[in-house]
């Protein structure tokens, strides 16, 4: 991945970012830490569509666990004292 100082945006405006943007997404650094992440649509709403499907799959998963009895309730001091936290 690409990166470029915002001092550098700042000084060349957009046009700094549309050239590094060729080669993928781009950090912008600021104060000598990566402070933002530039990209392209296209790449910005494939990583929207993969996460949202990575949601679905979780619920999904979950609801089977529900439905398979893999799952309990417990109060959160029963959880605590299962898992030796308390005091």
């Amino acid at each position: 991945m690409r990166t470029i100082p915002a001092r550098e945006i700042k000084r060349r405006g957009i046009g700094a970012v549309d050239e590094a943007l060729k080669d993928g997404p781009v950090h912008v650094v600021k104060g000598d830490q990566p402070s933002y992440v530039v990209m392209d649509e296209e790449h910005y709403r494939e990583l929207v569509e993969a996460q949202e499907e990575a949601y679905l799959a979780r619920v999904k998963a979950a609801l089977e666990d529900v439905q398979a009895g893999r799952v309990r309730r417990v109060t959160a001091q029963q959880l605590i004292d299962e898992l030796g936290l308390g005091d």
